[in-house]
């Protein structure tokens, strides 16, 4: 049966919590200052059965402006969206920012929710379903199906469900093969038990007894065991949302942005040279050494850009840059990111790694603009070629997989 992590998207009080409620039957706001101040805050987690038996995990998102590095730490990874847009309001500004963030991330399956329809009225309702698909026109949710409900009725959850198990069909597994990547989104303690994290598993598979590597920290660890949607289980796959019970480590030694992989496959860096788009919405520019917020699965790293090709980037441009981080960085070619303004704080681009262990580049140098495209375009052979021409030695199969984006067959 096909692995699958649903995420919410949109703005504050549109209903993204009640919504999940109504679809799973679990309140994802487990924070007593949740329940105090009725917005989500931390990131929510509830399994999720779809009508036709398909299991699924839904990502639950805090909509507030102040809580977007909780978003993108849970947007990563998902493989459908359920886009919330209340009626009584319709698209506000993080309705626009969580968009930018999905497609960024490459996120091209989805669901409109338009919520709180008893809150209006008829003429009101199509004059905003309208408004949505005028919004949407032009990017990766424009032909997605909408429906409009109540969470608090029931109205139109049913129609919903289908929808979302007839855009499911559409979603490609995540790879089981090659090696194991887990970016932790929570840390915590269970009595008798000990270490817990958890996180959706981007690839590979985590088997009870198996040791693993903590990165940055390049820490050994050992599984004890794992659940899976609530269950204990001996294996988990990439697309699963997996708890993980960690030997021999204290929570203390852990945070949220660490990662679980197999062993002395990744490994940190300081320095990626990416392929990075300027979002068509910012409101400003980005300028050569400009300070910004990296955000890559659960990590968020503050770091500068060396845009190697031009002094300044504008919004709707891309360019090949260098990111030069101001802490250690794990990553794989090919892995998507967001950056967001330093201050203040917004969402601005984001785009792919193409080197995720670059040596420091110097600008305006056609032979290094070349070498970039060549890793970004070329074939595997010439990857190969490029990286052993570079350091003028061999490289292990681990070594190649994590700089060429190519898994390490077995």
């Amino acid at each position: 049966m096909k692995r699958l992590i649903i995420g919410t998207a949109g703005h504050i009080d549109h209903g993204k919590t009640t919504l999940v409620r109504a679809l799973t039957g679990v309140d994802t706001d487990r924070l007593k200052e949740e329940k105090q101040r009725g917005i989500s805050i931390e990131l929510g987690f509830a399994p999720f059965m779809l009508p036709g038996g398909q299991k699924a995990a839904i990502v639950d998102v805090p909509g507030h402006e102040r809580f977007i590095r909780h978003m993108l730490a849970g947007a990563f990874g998902i493989d459908m969206v359920v886009f919330v847009i209340a009626a009584d309001e319709g698209i506000m500004p993080q309705t626009r920012e969580h968009l930018d963030i999905i497609e960024l991330l490459g996120v091209k399956q989805g669901v409109v929710a338009i919520t709180k329809k008893d809150l209006v009225d008829e003429e009101w309702l199509l004059l905003m379903e309208e408004e949505i698909k005028e919004y949407l026109a032009g990017t990766a949710l424009k032909n997605s199906p909408m429906i409009a409900v109540s969470a608090i009725s029931g109205e139109g959850i049913e129609q919903l469900l289908e929808e979302i198990e007839n855009m499911a069909e559409q979603v490609e597994e995540k790879p089981v093969m090659g090696q194991a990547r887990l970016p932790i989104d929570r840390v915590f303690t269970i009595a008798g038990f000990g270490t817990v994290v958890t996180g959706t598993l981007w690839s590979g598979q985590i088997k009870t007894g198996e040791s693993l590597e903590l990165m940055p920290v390049q820490r050994p660890v050992k599984v004890r065991s794992l659940q899976v949607h609530g269950a204990r289980v001996t294996e988990a796959l990439a697309g699963q949302r997996v708890a993980v019970n960690l030997q021999g480590i204290e929570v203390a030694e852990i945070k949220r942005g660490y990662l679980l992989s197999t062993p002395d496959y990744l490994h940190p860096s300081y320095r990626v040279d990416t392929r990075l788009r300027l979002l068509s919405s910012s409101k400003r520019t980005l300028k050569n050494w400009n300070r910004i917020r990296f955000h890559l699965g659960t990590e968020e790293a503050l770091g500068r850009v060396v845009l190697l090709d031009r002094d300044e980037l504008q919004p709707g441009q891309e360019s090949y840059a260098q990111i030069v981080m101001e802490k250690a960085v794990v990553c794989q070619k090919g892995d998507p990111f967001v950056i967001r303004y330093y201050s203040p704080v917004a969402t601005i681009g984001g785009g792919s790694i193409i080197d995720p262990h670059a040596p420091k580049q110097k600008r305006f140098r056609e032979e290094v603009l070349e070498q970039l495209v060549m890793k970004e375009e070329g074939s595997l052979y010439d990857l190969i070629l490029q990286e052993m021409e570079a350091a003028e030695a061999t490289f292990s199969g681990s070594d190649l997989a994590r700089k060429t984006g190519h898994e390490e067959e077995h």
